[in-house]
Order: structure tokens, then sequence, then C-alpha cells
């Protein structure tokens, strides 16, 4: 008996539908413990390109008998946080050069936040990356009032970690983020780097507000402008994750020593890691962007 038409469009008609969801379907790779479940993880990891020799060159002179983290700061506590976020594409997206670009980028910020280099400093002024895990000398408490992460009695939210944390309302925000009560215990981002790096690269990677990009996204390409942000002179690029991070206590004000310090860190890192600062991207500064949020408490300082 032959089939009616009808029943062989409607045949048809489902072979299509099930032949594109399976084409639509992502691939995702299994790389073990650092990377698994994504479509990132089928492009080369971070410990693919990025070797201990490499970190130790990078921050060489961080456990100097002057530093103040002696023996704190490794490459396997930054490996080991960095394999939270691999899966979600950092140091993992793109071709090999973005992808060291943004670990330079990444660790660049790092690195001149953490720095005790000076301009005389054995070794050079940016060498000295990882010299602290935490504020030496607080100016203040960073005791601000907030209903959803109220100030705990007698706990101190000065800056710690690879991007520093302060105030109150940021260590609940990462602590919420990561699943540890650093509202009540932010003294763990100065007795754990492996946790200091994962707050750190899960500021790297995630927008601040509704409707703003991650540093992450604006330095891989995952963000495009709008009309308003290229009158702001926001542009994709080092640049911007200044703006990101730090919002205007970096940007927006000329070329100020703080914003430079930075950006040679970032280029620093690109020649010791064998890119090259040639490769440093476009709108690599900040100095004329307009913040995203102006005088906005940013989450690092």
């Amino acid at each position: 008996m032959m089939a009616r038409p009808a029943t062989l469009l409607l045949l048809l008609v489902v072979a299509v539908t099930v032949a594109d969801a399976s084409k639509s379907k992502q691939k995702t790779c299994d790389k073990g413990w650092e990377c698994s479940g994504s479509v990132y993880c089928c492009n080369e990891t971070i410990t693919d390109y990025f070797q201990v020799y490499q970190f130790e060159n990078l921050f060489s002179k961080r456990n100097a008998p002057v530093a103040h983290a002696v023996g704190f700061w490794d490459f396997q506590s930054f490996i080991t946080a960095a394999a939270l976020f691999e899966p979600l594409g950092f140091g993992t997206t793109g071709d090999k050069q973005t992808k060291m670009k943004e670990v330079a980028a990444f660790l660049g910020h790092v690195g001149s936040k953490t720095s005790c280099g000076y301009g005389v400093a054995t070794g050079g002024p940016l060498a000295w990356g990882l010299c602290y895990n935490h504020e030496m000398s607080p100016s203040q408490d960073y005791c601000d009032p907030n209903y959803l992460y109220p100030c705990i009695d007698g706990v101190q939210y000065y800056g710690r970690g690879a991007l520093p944390v302060y105030w109150n309302y940021n260590y609940g925000l990462v602590g919420d983020a990561l699943k540890v009560d650093l509202l009540s215990h932010p003294e763990y981002l100065e007795q754990n780097a492996t946790l200091a790096f994962e707050a750190a690269i899960w500021r790297w990677m995630t927008p601040m507000k509704k409707k703003q990009p991650s540093a992450h996204d604006v330095f891989v390409g995952n963000w495009k402008p709008t009309k308003n942000d290229t009158l702001s002179k926001r542009l994709p690029g080092f640049g911007l994750t200044m703006n990101i991070l730090y919002g205007d206590n970096i940007c927006g004000q000329g070329y100020i020593d703080p914003m430079n310090n930075i950006i040679s860190h970032y280029q620093y890192y690109l020649d010791s890691m064998g890119v090259g600062r040639q490769f440093s991207g476009d709108n690599v500064d900040c100095a004329e962007q307009v913040p995203f949020n102006p005088s906005y408490k940013a989450a690092t300082s």
C-alpha cells in the first residue's frame, strides 16, 4: 500500500527537523580536570601554551625576601582557579594568539595591582607582581550600609586577593558567586591563593551591571559598542577592561601614571610570553573614555 503524499511530506519535515537539530547542537569536548563539557574545551587550554616557567618569568620577584606574600602565590593556584572558567571561555576563546593575549591581559591587571616594584627595583619595576596578597595599610574600614550584604561586627573589608576586593557588598557578591562566605570571612582571600585567583577571574568574566559587558567580552571580541559607547570612546580593547574594572578611578583622566602602569604590565607580559607588545591590539588605553559607571565604587581599585 502506497503512503499518501501528505504522510510523505510529514515524514520529510520530521527528518529535516531532526537533522537540523543535530547540526545545531554544538560539539563539546573533555580535556580532563582542566576543561570539560564545553565547546571552548575543544580549543587549546591554558596549559597548552602557558607553562610554569612562563609564570615564574612574569612574577620573578614575588618570593624575594622583601616581598610581602612570600610563598603564597604559585602557578598551580592560578591554573586550578582558571580551570573553573576555561569552559566559559577564559583563555580558551579565539586563536592561540588571542588566548595568550587574554591571559597576559588578565595577569597584567593582577601584576599591577599586587606589585611592590618601583623605578630602581632589582629586575625592574614590572618584575614584582604578586608581591602582596592584601592591602598593607588600610585607609578605612570599607564598611558601607547595605541591606543585602551588611557588615559583620569586627570584620574588616580592606583590599585582598589577586584583583583586590574592597567593601562589604563586593565581598558578599563575590562570595555568593563562588559559594564561599566571604562576607563573614574576607580573610580567606589572603589565606588561599586558589580562591584569590578564582575571585579575580570571576571579576574578569562577569559584567557588573545588566547590559554592560565583562572585561573578558570586550577583550576577546564578544562585544560590539553601541552608538553611545562609540561617542563615549568606549571601544573594544585592553583600555576598556580598565574602564570595566576600575571605572573613573583610572579612566577618563588622561594619561595618568596608574593607567600607564597597568598598560606597562600588560605589554611586559606580552613580551615575556613571546607574543610581543606590537600585538597589544587597538584601544589600549582609557585616557579619554567616559566611564561606564561614573563615581562607581568598583570591586577592585
